[in-house]
């Protein structure tokens, strides 16, 4: 999903479309297989405190362990950055998430009081002012940190050489020879970290929701890890992923069923007609209802009904255009998608080869409306450590 208009407010602006020249190269397939063995060492590092977890028969708060180990991954890849999130079990999430987590919370008060709320020179618009300051400093440390000796590479050849994508933003040039500006590096540098860890970390949370809600998922995800042969040792890597077809489903029907983006605004740049005739005119604000959308009677049979399988019928595979959005779409879709599902793909797998979930707390899952993104704010689950496996399907 396109998490540019939050942090960015236009990306029309002549910044975002350089930016938007630079960055796919580093967030396309072939740069995501580069960055993978990175996404999976992420994950194991984080057993030893999910193992610590077990061992004192503690159940814990999913959102907040979701969101140390996105933004982990993130912050390797995008920042060359190590959070350090899992050294012990209480480690607290590092400096760049908290401000930026504070900044989205931030955002949506501000943006929804008027333009001129945003102006006053007190309050939570200038805590947002400070934050935004505070963030610009550390993303300046980083990337000057980065851009010392650094030797310039086409923008495909540097996609698959850089070490992280701050490494990457500081030595791309383009055909015409021209790198992207270190002026212009900070707000897409932001985004990917921010929309990055936000993003995967409440979608985590929402695979783990429907594990432990959903009746067989994890006996059936758990089935096809092991038909697959997939055990402690493997290495997950995009051709095996593309094998996992329902990993592939489960993840597609949690987006359908819990997308954590809910109304990612774009602003009209000309009049225009819709069909249906409805007209929006230049500069409205449009808010796609994303989650009215994949829940939508007219466009899926029973949307209410968790079913994985449906992504196997006809009537979904020849779903009408624009029925299902989990990136948004369009030229100002999210450029990340690959990366989000190679991380999820790959965590999601691992955690559940090693662990057997089971909901640890009953009543009504909640969610914090003031945040940008839709995330259960207190999801309890017990994570213990798997003992045996089913035999292999037919073996």
């Amino acid at each position: 999903m396109n998490e540019a208009g939050i942090f960015l407010g236009d990306t029309d602006t002549e910044e975002w479309r350089i930016a938007h020249k630079f960055l796919p190269p580093a967030l396309g397939p072939k740069a995501v297989r580069h960055y993978a063995p990175n996404i999976q060492k992420t994950v194991e590092d984080s057993f030893k405190v999910f193992d610590e977890l077990d061992e004192r028969e503690e159940a814990w708060n999913v959102y907040p362990y979701m969101l140390k180990l996105g933004s982990q991954a993130v912050g390797k890849i995008v920042l060359g950055m190590d959070f350090e999130h899992f050294k012990s079990v209480d480690a607290s999430p590092h400096e760049m998430v908290r401000l930026i987590v504070e900044m989205l919370e931030l955002t949506k008060k501000v943006s929804s009081m008027g333009t001129w709320y945003a102006k006053l020179p007190f309050g939570d618009p200038k805590k947002l002012r400070d934050v935004q300051a505070r963030i610009e400093e550390l993303m300046t440390e980083a990337i000057n940190k980065a851009a010392r000796g650094s030797e310039d590479l086409d923008l495909q050849e540097a996609a698959l050489k850089a070490e992280n994508m701050i490494d990457y933003a500081c030595r791309a040039v383009d055909n015409k020879g021209n790198r992207l500006p270190k002026d212009m590096m900070h707000n897409p540098l932001v985004v990917a970290t921010g929309a990055g860890f936000t993003t995967t970390s409440s979608l985590l949370s929402w695979l783990i929701y429907g594990l432990v809600q959903y009746p067989g998922m994890q006996a059936r995800l758990l089935q096809e890890l092991i038909d697959n042969g997939i055990d402690d040792n493997t290495q997950m890597d995009a051709d095996l992923i593309g094998k996992l077809t329902f990993l592939d489903k489960y993840v597609k029907e949690t987006q359908r069923r819990h997308n954590p983006s809910y109304q990612p605004a774009r602003t009209a740049k000309v009049d225009m007609i819709l069909p249906g005739g409805y007209k929006i005119p230049k500069d409205a604000i449009v808010i796609p209802a994303i989650h009215h959308i994949h829940n939508n009677t007219a466009l899926w049979d029973n949307p209410a009904r968790f079913d994985p399988d449906r992504w196997d019928t006809d009537k979904v595979k020849n779903r009408p255009n624009g029925s299902y959005i989990p990136f948004a779409t369009g030229p100002r879709s999210c450029i990340g998608f690959n990366f989000a599902l190679m991380e999820v793909k790959t965590f999601l797998p691992k955690l559940v080869y090693r662990y057997n979930f089971s909901l640890a707390k009953d009543g009504p899952i909640d969610y914090d409306p003031m945040f940008q993104l839709i995330r259960p704010t207190n999801l309890y689950v017990r994570a213990e450590r798997r003992v045996k496996w089913p035999p292999r399907t037919n073996a």
